[in-house]
């Protein structure tokens, strides 16, 4: 046992953070299947339950079966809890454990805070942590609150408390799970304004990551933030503005629904209209804002907001012969190559995600299945319909999908790659590119 713990203690932060994700899925999938968490007359398969918990922790909102109509109040708490989780991530929920027990963090636990939060130095990585939790629990009683304003006018008080709770942990963590039942997500209230705008205000915050709410609440002026919390609240508004307009002009749906969606659309997964009856330019435009998704060290998924905006930045300097760079600010080239390797690699898992469900599927359209591996990557949870009737095939693919999209392709890779690099470089000889 000993030599097990020192073993795992030597691994790298990488592994160490995508073990514990896996592990965090397991053991929800084995909690799931318990019989007091199942409904009485339902039955919940292992792959329904394996993907269900794999989309709570990844904080997608993708779902085999329904989370109302097939678990227990207890159940229901176990998705609550494996989104909490998953959107605060291991290495926070651990050492907050730890702060709780009033013991010392050690250097291990600051170097996984470190990889977790994708941070440069080690300096107040305690501090973060516990700044992190205590907003969450802020976000979320204050979402909390003005959700019971709506649902208490639909539900009893202990069953609005309730779904109030489970609708704004979801919601900030950026997970489109609700407790309503029959799959209807947030349909019966799509011109309730209130519940509207406090989904919105939840997922977004939620979204822009918790270094850059933390910048905002400190600098208090846009332009003392730093170059980082700068790109992702410009590039932020940029998408949920041309979203908006997009998908008001592609789609029959109210102003409020078209703002709703393209905030949902980057990681949240809500719906207020049936997504399955979109068009297909609705569909892609929904597509890009998933695949973009929300900004590094938040609780979304898909390539992030600056990722997107140094490859917009790479463009643009092609065209204007101008140096990449923003803000008066340079971006550098470890930068450039970092965002390219993640879009491509992003972009084969996509691919070959694809691919394999079209083999598997083919009864249903190209778009169908794309919107579904990208709402699986994304770890977005929009779906047009067809996700409970998928084979177990295709369910495992999404849940591997899921899985890489939450832990994020870098981490992902660090599993295989523990070793420093090469000091011997070859000669370089020019390639003729284009």
């Amino acid at each position: 046992m000993e030599h097990f713990i020192f073993s795992v203690k030597k691994q790298p932060p990488g592994r160490l953070i995508v073990l514990g994700f896996a592990l965090v899925i397991l053991f929800g999938t084995f909690l799931l299947l318990l019989p007091i968490s199942v409904r009485d007359g339902v039955t919940v398969s292992f792959i329904d339950a394996l993907f269900t918990s794999t989309s709570a922790v990844c904080v997608t909102g993708l779902i085999a079966i329904d989370v109302a109509d097939h678990f227990t109040a207890f159940g229901q708490a176990v998705v609550a809890a494996l989104i909490q989780i998953g959107g605060l991530g291991v290495t926070s929920i651990g050492v907050g454990l730890i702060l709780a027990a009033r013991k010392r963090v050690g250097i291990k636990g600051r170097v996984l805070v470190k990889e977790a939060f994708n941070v440069d130095g080690f300096k107040g990585m305690v501090r973060l942590v516990k700044s992190v939790l205590i907003m969450t629990l802020c976000f979320e009683l204050v979402g909390m609150a003005l959700s019971f304003i709506v649902f208490s006018q639909d539900y009893p008080l202990l069953r609005a408390l309730g779904i109030s709770a489970f609708h704004s942990i979801a919601a900030f963590n950026n997970s489109g799970f609700d407790i309503l039942g029959g799959l209807r997500n947030l349909i019966p209230y799509q011109s309730n304004v209130l519940l509207n705008l406090t989904t919105c205000g939840l997922i977004i915050f939620g979204g822009l990551g918790f270094l850059v709410i933390l910048d905002i609440l400190k600098k208090r002026s846009f332009k003392k933030l730093s170059f980082h919390s700068k790109v992702v609240l410009t590039t932020t508004a940029i998408l949920l503005l041309v979203g908006t307009l997009l998908l008001k002009a592609t789609e029959d749906v109210s102003w409020l629904g078209a703002f709703f969606q393209s905030v949902s659309a980057r990681t949240a997964g809500f719906s207020t209209y049936p997504i399955g009856e979109f068009t297909n330019a609705g569909l892609f435009t929904l597509i890009i804002l998933m695949f973009i998704g929300a900004s590094p060290g938040s609780t979304g998924g898909g390539i992030k907001t600056s990722t997107f905006f140094v490859l917009m930045q790479e463009v643009r300097s092609l065209f204007t012969k101008k140096h990449i760079g923003a803000f008066r600010r340079s971006i550098s080239v470890d930068a450039l190559s970092k965002a390219s390797i993640i879009f491509l690699l992003s972009l084969l898992l996509v691919c070959i995600g694809t691919f394999l469900l079209c083999i598997l599927e083919p009864e249903y359209s190209f778009v169908q299945i794309l919107f579904e591996e990208v709402s699986a990557f994304g770890t977005v949870g929009l779906s047009t319909g067809i996700t409970p009737d998928l084979c177990e095939g295709s369910k495992f693919i999404l849940i591997i999908t899921m899985f890489a999209g939450r832990v994020g392709m870098f981490t992902l890779l660090s599993i295989w790659i523990d070793r420093p690099a090469p000091s011997a470089r070859y000669t370089e000889e020019s390639i003729t590119i284009g």
